[in-house]
């Protein structure tokens, strides 16, 4: 199933991830999860916690939503799909996110990953995909507001079947699966066989061995998480993609 061209993403990294970050990455990525970024009042005092406890570097702007749609405008003219990765305990703020991506031609992506305890603590990130009615709740909300979907989740999280969730988020309207697959590799193989989703595979893409394994188990694309502003990554694997697809079609 195409993602997006080449199917190489550039992943959310909180406080780091903007439009200059993702045009950078253009000449190699075929999209950039900008954020994540707090849209919520209860996210966005858990982003504040973090920022003041633990000098993390979190996107606070004053208006979160206007922040995005200036993000995107930044890309407007950039060769890469731009997406945002929202953090929110509230379905109607993700509704209001989804409309700005919408207007913009870009995808939103619903932060069912992070594993902060702050932002657990209001119901965020990795405490979110293990409320499942709640985030097919935010899903829905974002596909009823126009825009591509995604859920960015992680594996090896206690009591989380990924397998029931893709098929769930899947008839709640996401689109794609952005799956941090941790250390449990072949979950992008189940996943992809129980869902129609395109995959995205996260974890460790740094060259061509992890890349061909991610695809080999099924994955529509794979995305590069830390080493996202290293182009020296960024153009191994893009190498490992072209390699890939010429042996899969034939036309090496």
């Amino acid at each position: 199933m195409t993602v997006f061209s080449p199917p190489l993403a550039l992943a959310s990294l909180s406080g780091a991830a903007d439009a200059e970050w993702g045009r950078a990455g253009a000449p190699y990525a075929g999209a950039a999860f900008l954020g994540g970024i707090a849209i919520c009042d209860r996210s966005r005092g858990a982003a504040r916690e973090m920022v003041a406890d633990r000098d993390r570097s979190e996107f606070l702007p004053p208006d979160p939503l206007a922040w995005i749609d200036e993000q995107l405008a930044a890309l407007a003219d950039a060769r890469i799909a731009p997406a945002i990765n929202v953090r929110s305990t509230r379905a109607d703020r993700v509704a209001e996110a989804a409309r700005v991506c919408a207007d913009r031609g870009a995808a939103l992506e619903i932060n069912a990953h992070c594993r902060q305890a702050e932002l657990c603590a209001v119901g965020c990130g990795e405490r979110l995909l293990a409320d499942t009615d709640r985030l097919c709740e935010f899903v829905a909300a974002s596909a009823d507001a126009g825009a591509t979907t995604s859920v960015k989740v992680r594996a090896e999280v206690d009591g989380v079947d990924l397998v029931e969730t893709a098929r769930r988020v899947e008839r709640a309207g996401a689109d794609w699966f952005h799956v941090d697959a941790m250390d449990s590799e072949s979950v992008i193989h189940e996943v992809a066989r129980a869902a129609d989703l395109s995959v995205i595979a996260n974890n460790g893409v740094r060259d061509r061995a992890t890349t061909n394994e991610y695809l080999d188990y099924g994955a529509d694309a794979v995305s590069v998480g830390r080493p996202s502003d290293d182009p020296a990554v960024l153009r191994r694997v893009r190498r490992a993609l072209r390699s890939h697809e010429s042996v899969t079609t034939g036309t090496e």
